[in-house]
């Protein structure tokens, strides 16, 4: 369901558990799904609707001026190996157009710029090894 999601095509009233997600308008530049597949639904030169209300070093309004990657998962278990190695391929073809994404400064997660409203990428998300993947040196 998650990709049906993430392109508002999911049918709410196929399961309760939909029915709070029923007036949800979301998307996302990419998803990595817990196999490593990369599923990309907003092109990078456009909106996605990932970060809601939100801020970052002072701007309102990330969605305006950020990309957003989306890891099937949740705040209750590791991510997979998988998922990290095509996240680090992900983001060093996204800095070869982008050069900010090699300062970590500008890589953060849903909590850091939504905190109280959003939760992840969660407590399992280990950010020293995805900054190893992607041959970004951190104390993160």
């Amino acid at each position: 369901y998650i990709e049906q999601l993430f392109t508002n095509k999911l049918d709410c009233s196929i399961h309760p558990y939909f029915e709070r997600l029923a007036n949800l308008k979301v998307s996302s530049h990419f998803l990595i799904d817990r196999m490593g597949k990369l599923t990309q639904f907003v092109a990078i030169n456009q909106r996605a609707w990932h970060a809601g209300q939100s801020s970052f070093c002072g701007r309102q309004a990330c969605n305006d001026f950020s990309l957003g990657v989306e890891l099937e998962g949740s705040d209750h278990q590791p991510f997979t190996i998988a998922q990290y190695r095509m996240l680090g391929k992900l983001h060093n073809s996204l800095a070869e157009r982008y050069p900010v994404l090699w300062n970590r400064e500008h890589i953060v997660g849903h909590s850091d710029i939504a905190p109280g409203r959003k939760t992840d990428p969660g407590p399992f998300f280990d950010w020293h090894y995805f900054f190893e993947l992607a041959g970004i040196a951190t104390d993160k």
